[in-house]
């Protein structure tokens, strides 16, 4: 038995007063409604409404269970709304997991906005350069920097893309000279982000594709590599060689003039931005209000970088 669908059809004959007006409020039939005050009877051992062709009345059982399933009733009908609007609410805890550069350089800024937009909310983020299972984790949202990303369960929303840029430092190439082409990286000290999704560099020329296919321009060339962009920016800036580098950390040292681009025809496949999170049939009011702000924010606070 439906206790409080049960209790609710019982509440509304006694207001309505009577089996047939209550059946056609409920839209069922008189027989079928009788048939469900039976049950209730028979389920409670007790007469609640005595009944006669042409009438009835609340017995004194009745009148005390009518009294109880108000009381009850409305409280659940606050309780209701109340859960309700509660989960509309952006509340709670908010565990996001994002790169440790990028989350410095870029999100830090944002994640202030947001927490000023949405004072409820209290925000754990975890900054890990590796790649993590956010389920495992137990994260709410992660935040990935991308070529591509792997077939997965979860839910990922791309929100912008970066431009990876070759650079050195003034010092160095004053030093050991301004390559010319793909073929001239083979003999430069050369820098990369060891967790970078690739490495390769694809030349946007025809000729220098023809040249050099995929370019694998660490093979063969003095190669260093670091597991963190703010690092590599540094050692670039300090002079120790040539590394592509993701807009966000590359455009304010090319601005100052600390660092300066070189062969601009030759990029990293484009990295994109992605907020990944579980799968729900009802998304969380904290991740959406998340996702959707870094969705509106992330685009021209990068163009502003």
């Amino acid at each position: 038995m439906d206790t409080f669908n049960t209790m609710r059809t019982f509440r509304r004959i006694v207001e309505l007063g009577g089996l047939a007006k209550a059946a056609e409020d409920l839209g069922i039939s008189p027989a079928g409604l009788s048939k469900q005050l039976r049950a209730l009877e028979a389920h409670l051992d007790t007469v609640l409404i005595q009944r006669t062709t042409r009438s009835m009345s609340l017995t004194d059982t009745g009148r005390t269970y009518y009294a109880d399933c108000c009381r009850l009733l409305d409280e659940l009908d606050v309780l209701e709304r109340s859960i309700k609007q509660q989960s509309q609410r952006v509340t709670g805890k908010l565990r996001v997991n994002a790169p440790l550069s990028f989350a410095i350089s870029v999100l830090s800024p944002l994640l202030a906005e947001f927490l000023q937009q949405y004072p409820d909310l209290q925000l754990d983020l975890v900054m890990e350069d590796r790649l993590v299972d956010a389920v495992a984790h137990g994260f709410d949202v992660s935040i990935r920097l991308r070529n591509t990303l792997e077939d997965s369960s979860l839910i990922a929303r791309r929100l912008a893309s970066l431009e990876q840029k070759l650079c050195a430092a003034p010092s160095y190439l004053e030093k050991y000279g301004i390559p010319a082409s793909a073929a001239d990286l083979q003999r430069h000290k050369m820098l990369s982000y060891s967790l970078a999704h690739t490495q390769g560099i694809t030349a946007d020329d025809d000729r220098d594709k023809q040249e050099t296919g995929n370019i694998a321009l660490l093979s063969g060339a003095e190669h260093s590599q670091v597991n963190n962009s703010l690092m590599l920016r540094d050692l670039l800036i300090a002079g120790l060689g040539i590394g592509a580098l993701p807009s966000f950390l590359a455009d304010p040292a090319l601005h100052d003039g600390r660092l300066q681009r070189i062969l601009p025809a030759l990029v990293n496949e484009p990295r994109h931005i992605y907020a990944v999170y579980p799968t729900s049939r009802h998304l969380q009011p904290k991740v959406k209000a998340f996702v959707d702000f870094l969705a509106s924010r992330l685009p021209p606070a990068l163009q502003a970088s």
